[in-house]
């Protein structure tokens, strides 16, 4: 079926629900009017709609392949990656200085979802770029930025991230990828990366590797790695690409979904780079990319979500089954119902948390510490939450559809393919529980109360209006408040055990205030969307925390013997 840009959810989520106008109000984006901004959303929806979506279950059927040491990509995929770079979407984000629009955060996360949920597949390679973009950014010499960030930004070149090796995956620091100076002021890397996303192509120019390494004198583990940009072809005197790098394409992995977006094992002997920021300090700048793209993946299995939903709901209307009554369809079953009730309100609650969070991100970029706390701290629930929304909702889509969902022609298992990976890479989901429970909380839990004060704050300000809805929202806070006081008083590492039920709460509180927020501003159906979200799901804040205070003693006294049959 046809992917339509949820582009009206968009505007009422930045105007009603997370207050875009603080963003708005600041002298970086005064320009950014309601005019401005509905007409960049619908002109990334035009785009998204018309010609990315239909490249969707091409690069299912026909993915990326590698023919004689060149990557051949899917079908009209280069077609669509022009119009992602005419347009200019590349380098939404990014500085004018070098090119880019500029625009907040909090749109350019609206247009990257619309890209995720039109084609996740190749929706991935500008975000890595975007990642690589603002490392550069941040962390590169006045020469790099002048010579990569106007080529990155206009789309003619390609950015990828080379985190993972065979023996060192989440462990970064047991990476073995070495680093030798050549005397030229560049560096010879030499090793091996997995895991590596558009690693190549063939539509843009250049590609641009971001590679971990070890410099000779790097001390062991992650205080000892630097951080290179290694290009595939080597740029001459004028910037154009020249001579091959000594680097290539090994393979390409053979996966479960997102089959158009080439994942592949690269080599690198003795191939030319330069330092990237300070020797030794590359997992700062690697987190820069690494931040970005975890907003933007829990963004991108968002738009997995909406699309899967919008094809569910199609089918349920147009199927028809039983007595249900009414139409006859399928949609008029309360289980059926109840499904795409779900999957309507957990997609929205999770959209709310991603712009949310890329609201947090544009307003500590004026300088506001608090604003830059809060974005750290939502970071993982957006990468977690929007990930399970994106595999959750999908694999309810599939039940929806009933056998025709198992049947791979209708499109409902690809959602649910394709959006698997997303809890995986960028940090796994677990690892972001990790972050919130510990270092997020190294200030004693300080940037949650202040979120959880407002969010009693929004219900108070509800009770008139929607009493049976604030009250519940309202008691929410507090249990959290109480468990997150419980939290930081134990020591880091008896928090792990306990940091998915904990994380998973506090989505469930965040999604219970954006519906509360929008049942206040909107319409009945509005209203209705945000009652059943409270009264069906928001209970199950209560399951997580109990979880949660079970502790680390029921998980950690299990051995070996106790897994086996």
């Amino acid at each position: 079926m046809p992917f339509h840009a949820p582009v009206e959810d968009f505007r009422f989520i930045l105007e009603h629900v997370i207050g875009f106008s603080d963003v708005a109000a600041t002298a970086c984006h005064a320009e950014m009017t309601s005019d401005v901004t509905d007409a960049i959303l619908t002109e990334a929806a035009r785009m998204c709609d018309d010609i990315l979506a239909p490249l969707n279950r091409a690069g299912d059927l026909s993915g990326a392949r590698l023919e004689n040491g060149v990557v051949r990509t899917s079908p009209g995929y280069a077609e669509g990656y022009r119009a992602i770079a005419s347009g200019g979407w590349v380098g939404m984000a990014a500085d004018p200085e070098h090119g880019g629009m500029g625009l907040p955060m909090a749109l350019a996360t609206c247009v990257n979802e619309m890209m995720g949920g039109a084609c996740l597949a190749l929706q991935l390679n500008p975000l890595m770029t975007q990642a690589e973009i603002e490392a550069l950014e941040h962390h590169a010499s006045p020469d790099l930025q002048a010579l990569y960030l106007p080529k990155l930004i206009s789309g003619e070149w390609c950015g990828t991230m080379n985190l993972t090796e065979p023996q060192a995956g989440s462990d970064v620091g047991a990476l073995r990828t070495r680093a030798e100076p050549d005397g030229e002021g560049t560096y010879r890397i030499t090793g091996q990366k997995i895991y590596i996303t558009w690693a190549d192509n063939d539509f843009s120019d250049n590609v641009a590797h971001m590679v971990l390494a070890r410099l000779p004198d790097g001390a062991a583990g992650t205080k000892g790695i630097s951080l290179f940009l290694v290009p595939k072809l080597i740029p001459d005197a004028g910037g154009r690409p020249g001579e091959a790098n000594s680097l290539r394409v090994v393979s390409l992995e053979h996966k479960l979904g997102i089959h158009g977006s080439p994942t592949a094992v690269m080599e690198y002997d003795g191939a030319k780079g330069w330092l990237v920021g300070e020797p030794h300090a590359g997992m700062a700048a690697m987190f820069t990319m690494m931040n970005t793209a975890r907003l933007g993946v829990g963004s991108q299995a968002v738009g997995v979500a909406e699309a899967a939903t919008q094809a569910a709901l199609a089918y349920a209307m147009d199927r028809k089954q039983g007595r249900a009554g009414g139409s006859g369809a399928i949609v008029e079953h309360a289980d059926v119902r109840a499904m795409l009730a779900r999957m309507r309100a957990e997609t929205f609650a999770a959209r709310a948390i991603t712009l949310a969070c890329a609201k947090a991100i544009d307003l500590g970029r004026e300088g506001r510490a608090a604003e830059t706390a809060r974005a750290a701290l939502l970071t993982p629930i957006a990468k977690t939450f929007g990930t399970e929304t994106g595999i959750n909702v999908a694999d309810l889509g599939i039940q929806v559809h009933g056998g025709m969902g198992f049947i791979e022609e209708t499109g409902a298992a690809q959602f649910l393919r394709d959006a698997r990976i997303t809890a995986i890479y960028e940090g796994t989901n677990g690892i972001q529980a990790m972050d919130l429970v510990g270092r997020k909380m190294m200030d004693g839990g300080e940037a949650a109360f202040r979120l959880f004060d407002e969010i009693e704050a929004g219900a108070e300000a509800a009770r008139e209006m929607v009493p049976d809805l604030a009250e519940p929202v309202w008691q929410a806070a507090e249990q959290m408040r109480e468990a997150t006081e419980w939290l930081v008083a134990r020591e880091v590492s008896a928090r792990f055990a306990g940091a998915m039920p904990y994380l998973r709460a506090f989505a469930r509180l965040l999604g219970a205030h954006y519906h509360l927020q929008a049942a206040r501003a909107g319409n009945g159906k509005r209203k209705r969307l945000a009652a059943f979200y409270i009264q069906r799901m928001l209970p199950e804040l209560s399951a997580h925390l109990a979880a949660l205070r079970a502790g680390e003693g029921c998980v950690m006294a299990l051995g070996a013997e106790d897994l086996t049959p």
